[in-house]
């Protein structure tokens, strides 16, 4: 490892320190807290749509899960973007250093607690009767690859832009909140219309959350959903750098 990357390395591990310590102070139950909110709503969901709707689906809350632990990785990250910049507005102005680490951290951080998570999603596979695929040894790797980059991309926007459009960070709770419903993580896209279908390719998030939930669930990958993925996660991060290195001569001054 050269020295430049060696700094880049421990410059991010003491931001995710940092972030932790700061995230879980105080707190009794610390990381389960990370994993008991999507449980939660699992729990919420699963009355809803299984015991009220009925809604056909086997398995239902190892298939929701399956699908809420990626989400929370997304949705954390790019929720806590806004105010990625302003919170370190401090470390920006006195050291000097690349602050393109703070987004990567950020999703770095919400990407370690995924990770965390996977046991529990094993434990419900168990407890259905199923055991882990061997899809699992390439397919969380690459998916983490995918899901990283595009989460990165994403937050590289929303952080730079957030300095210089203030509303953003609401405006970005409304849409992540309506992503979610557009997004099959209740519900499996076979329930979509035929006539409405053809916007699940134009969701960025449709196809990299059924890759998710069908290597967990049903040990399956598709190459098909995996190329469609990683073309978007590589575009959204190019622009999002772009997007993020064009604005950046101006933090300082509206920080």
């Amino acid at each position: 490892m050269n020295p430049k990357t060696r700094h880049y390395v421990d410059i991010i591990l003491v931001l995710i320190q940092k972030d932790l310590k700061v995230r879980y102070k105080n707190t009794f139950f610390g990381y389960l807290w990370s994993v008991g909110h999507p449980l939660a709503f699992a729990v919420v969901f699963y009355i809803a749509f299984k015991v009220v709707v009925r809604i056909q689906v086997d398995d239902y809350v190892l298939f929701l899960i399956s699908g809420l632990f990626p989400w929370q990785w997304f949705n954390n990250s790019l929720n806590a973007a806004p105010g990625i910049l302003l919170s370190n507005a401090s470390i920006i102005k006195k050291v000097n250093f690349s602050k393109e680490l703070l987004p990567v951290t950020l999703v770095l951080q919400d990407m370690i607690h995924f990770i965390f998570s996977i046991p529990v999603i094993v434990f419900f596979l168990l407890f259905y009767g199923k055991t882990p695929s061997l899809s699992w040894v390439y397919g969380i790797p690459i998916l983490l690859v995918i899901h990283f980059l595009m989460t990165c991309g994403a937050c590289f926007i929303i952080s730079s832009a957030n300095l210089f459009f203030r509303d953003l960070e609401r405006l970005t709770t409304i849409v992540m909140t309506l992503m979610f419903y557009f997004t099959p993580i209740i519900y499996p896209e076979s329930m979509v219309p035929d006539r409405l279908k053809h916007f699940l390719a134009l969701n960025p998030l449709a196809h990299l959350m059924i890759n998710w939930r069908n290597m967990f669930v049903y040990g399956r990958v598709d190459p098909v959903f995996f190329g469609i993925s990683f073309a978007y996660s590589v575009v959204i991060f190019i622009v999002g750098y772009m997007a993020y290195r064009k604005l950046s001569w101006r933090f300082a001054e509206v920080l």
